[in-house]
C-alpha cells in the first residue's frame, strides 16, 4: 500500500489555525448566545418586576383614594354633626342629642303635671264653692245679696291682682265698654239664678239640669245664628234630654223655682255665648283684651250690676241686724262668704287658664267630668237620698254630654277641612268649630 502522503509544514500550520479559529468562532457564538440568553432572561424579569411595581403601584394609588374617601366622608360628617349643633345653640358632643331629648320630654312632664294641678284645682275650687253656698244659702236665704258679695270679693281680688302687678291692667275704653256690658248683665243674671237654684233644690240636681247647656246651645244657635246641627249632635242630644227629665221626675228635692232657676241660668248663659259670637268681629274687642282681663273687666261689672237688683228686691240685707234676724252668726257667715266668693273668682279664672291650654272640645269634657266629680262629691257631703232611678238619669245626662262633645269635635273638623280644601289650605284636627277671636270673646267655662 501506498503511503499517504504528507502535506508540507506550512500548510499544516496553516490548517490548524483554521481549525482553532473554528473552534474559537464557535466557542465565541456560544458565550454570545449564552449572553443573549442571559439578557433576555434580565429582560423578562426586569419586565415583570415592572408590571408587579405598577401593579404595586396602581393598587396603592387605589388604597389612597380609598383612605381619602372615607377621611372626607367622615370630615363632612363631622361637619354636619356640628352645623345641627351650630344651629340648636350647643356644642357638638357625644352626650347632647340624649340630654335634649331628656330635656324635651321633662318639659313635656312638667307641662302634663301643670295642666293636672289646674284641673285638680279647678275641680277642687268648684267644690268648696258649691258645699259653702249652698250651706250660705240655707241659713241667709237671700241669693242676690249672695250674689253681689260674691262678685264684690271677686272684684276686690282682681284690683289687687292689677295693683300688685302681677297681671297688667287692660286699657279700657267706652267703645269696648259698650259690647261688653251686655255680657256683664248676662253674667251677673246667670249667677243669680244658679243661687237661687242652689238655694232650692239640691246641689247635685242643680248641676245636673245645668248639664243640659247643650240642648240650649244648640237651640239658640239655629235660632239666631241659622247654624243647623248635624245628625250626630241632635242624636247625642237625646240622653241629655231624657236624662235630666229622669233625674227630675225622680229627685226628692224637686221644686219648682230651683228647677226653672237652673234652666233659666242654662238660658242665660248659652245666650252670652251667642251674643259673644255675633260680637266676636268687633274691631274695639279683637285683640285689644285678653281672656283673663276680659273675664276681670266682666266680674266687676257684674258687680255694679247686681248692687242696684240686690237694693231693689231683698233691701240691705248684709247688716248684723240683719244677720242676725236669720239667725246666723255674722262672724261665721262673713268667713264664708269670703270663703265661697274667693272660690268662685279662683275656678273661674283656672277655668280660663286652662282653655288657653287645651282646646275647647276638651275644655268641655273637662267641664263635664267636673260636673260628674261635683254630684258625687255633695251627694256623699250633705248624705242626700238618691234613687237608683235618679242615678240612672243624671249618669245618662253626663254621658249624653260627653257624646255632644265629640260630635261637636267632628262637626267643627269637617267644617274646618271644608273650608280649608276651598282654600287649598291644609286644616288641623282637634280644634272646635269656634276660632280663638270667639274663645277670647265668650264668657267663661261652658264655651262649646
Amino acid at each position: 500500500m501506498r503511503a499517504r502522503a504528507r502535506a508540507p509544514a506550512p500548510a499544516r500550520a496553516l490548517c490548524a489555525r483554521a481549525a482553532s479559529a473554528r473552534h474559537a468562532s464557535a466557542s465565541s457564538r456560544a458565550r454570545t448566545r449564552a449572553a443573549a440568553g442571559r439578557a433576555c432572561d434580565r429582560v423578562s424579569i426586569s419586565h415583570q418586576s415592572g408590571r408587579c411595581a405598577v401593579t404595586r403601584a396602581t393598587r396603592r394609588r387605589e388604597g389612597d383614594a380609598a383612605l381619602g374617601a372615607r377621611a372626607a366622608h367622615r370630615e363632612r360628617a363631622r361637619a354636619s354633626t356640628k352645623t345641627r349643633a351650630s344651629a340648636n345653640g350647643s356644642e357638638a358632643k357625644p352626650l347632647d342629642h340624649w340630654l335634649e331629648k331628656l330635656r324635651t320630654k321633662g318639659e313635656t312632664a312638667a307641662q302634663v303635671l301643670m295642666l293636672l294641678m289646674l284641673f285638680g284645682c279647678w275641680y277642687g275650687f268648684n267644690i268648696v264653692f258649691n258645699i259653702y253656698n249652698k250651706q250660705i244659702l240655707k241659713t241667709f236665704p237671700y241669693p242676690v245679696t249672695v250674689t253681689l258679695i260674691e262678685l264684690g270679693v271677686g272684684s276686690a281680688l282682681i284690683a289687687a291682682m292689677w295693683a300688685s302687678g302681677a297681671k297688667k291692667p287692660p286699657q279700657v275704653s267706652m267703645a269696648m265698654l259698650k259690647p261688653i256690658a251686655p255680657l256683664a248683665v248676662i253674667h251677673a243674671v246667670g249667677n243669680l239664678l244658679t243661687n237661687v237654684s242652689l238655694g232650692k233644690v239640691a246641689v247635685s240636681f242643680t248641676h245636673t239640669i245645668k248639664a243640659s247647656e247643650p240642648f240650649f246651645s244648640v237651640l239658640l244657635s239655629a235660632l239666631f245664628l241659622g247654624d243647623v246641627p248635624s245628625l250626630a249632635v241632635m242624636a247625642a242630644l237625646l240622653p241629655v234630654v231624657g236624662g235630666v227629665a229622669l233625674a227630675s221626675m225622680t229627685e226628692v228635692s224637686f221644686c219648682w223655682a230651683g228647677f226653672l232657676a237652673a234652666l233659666g241660668s242654662n238660658i242665660t248663659f248659652q245666650s252670652r255665648n251667642v251674643l259673644s259670637k255675633k260680637m266676636m268681629g268687633m274691631s274695639v274687642i279683637k285683640g285689644a283684651i285678653d281672656n283673663i282681663n276680659l273675664f276681670s273687666v266682666i266680674t266687676m261689672l257684674s258687680c255694679l250690676v247686681a248692687l242696684p237688683v240686690a237694693i231693689g228686691v231683698e233691701g240691705v240685707r248684709f247688716t248684723p241686724a240683719a244677720i242676725a234676724a236669720t239667725g246666723a252668726n255674722v262672724a261665721e257667715l262673713s268667713k264664708s262668704l269670703l270663703v265661697a266668693g274667693f272660690c268662685f273668682q279662683m275656678y273661674q279664672q283656672i277655668s280660663y287658664m286652662i282653655l288657653s291650654r287645651v282646646s275647647p272640645v276638651t275644655h268641655s269634657v273637662g267641664n263635664c267630668m267636673k260636673r260628674v266629680t261635683v254630684i258625687v262629691v255633695t251627694l256623699i257631703y250633705f248624705k242626700n237620698p238618691v234613687s237608683p232611678l235618679n242615678m240612672a238619669g243624671t249618669a245618662m245626662a253626663l254621658t249624653g254630654v260627653f257624646l255632644y262633645s265629640r260630635a261637636k269635635r267632628a262637626e267643627g273638623d269637617k267644617k274646618k277641612q271644608a273650608s280649608a280644601a276651598a282654600a287649598g289650605i291644609k286644616a288641623s284636627s282637634g280644634d272646635s268649630a269656634y276660632n280663638d277671636v270667639f274663645r277670647r270673646t265668650t264668657g267663661l267655662s261652658n264655651i262649646e
